[in-house]
């Protein structure tokens, strides 16, 4: 004990092994930390949510139609790459959409007049609706409003059965069912 004491170096070789362990302990801590933290903040996820989803069939017209309200919860920006009823896709020439910011809380009603520029109105407000020619691109936390006019193999012996419509990004599919209604 004596030797320790009067030895002036015994305790450094201690006391530099601890330093050594703390200081490598707290560096790998601090990487663990900023890994965990840029993986966070980078990844974001893709998210809809599909809700408000209608098909009618109009007897007297003899046509269908078919809307739905997508709302882009995720954190980046999607493009909508196909839509489908009943499993068959539908041509863009008879998709027409609205993009909004708008909260909406009315329902999506039957409209006898889409066209490209047409008027839907939802509550109080106006919506203008223009024909999509191409896949369509949905903001982080927008809303997009989709109407199709007739999509394929809707006929009046559906009236009552449940249906699916699909929407198809890069990333996922989303899938929402509903049964057609008549139009009275």
């Amino acid at each position: 004990m004596k030797n320790i004491l009067k030895n002036r170096w015994a305790l450094s070789t201690v006391v530099t092994t601890l330093i050594i362990l703390v200081v490598s302990v707290l560096l790998a801590g601090v990487v663990t930390y900023f890994a965990i933290n840029v993986v966070s903040t980078r990844v974001q996820e893709e998210s809809l949510h599909l809700t408000k989803q209608h098909v009618w069939y109009d007897a007297d017209g003899s046509t269908s139609q078919a809307a739905i309200m997508i709302i882009n919860t995720g954190g980046r920006d999607v493009v909508i790459d196909k839509i489908t009823v009943r499993g068959q896709e539908c041509e863009w020439t008879n998709v027409y959409y609205n993009i909004t910011s708008d909260s909406i809380s009315a329902d999506l009603p039957f409209n006898t007049t889409l066209a490209d520029g047409g008027k839907i109105t939802l509550g109080s407000t106006d919506y203008i609706f223009a024909k999509a020619s191409n896949d369509l691109t949905l903001q982080s936390g927008k809303t997009l409003l989709i109407y199709i006019d007739k999509p394929d193999s809707i006929t009046v012996n559906d009236i009552g059965l449940t249906v699916a419509i699909t929407i198809f990004t890069s990333q996922a599919m989303y899938y929402k069912e509903t049964n057609v209604q008549a139009v009275a």
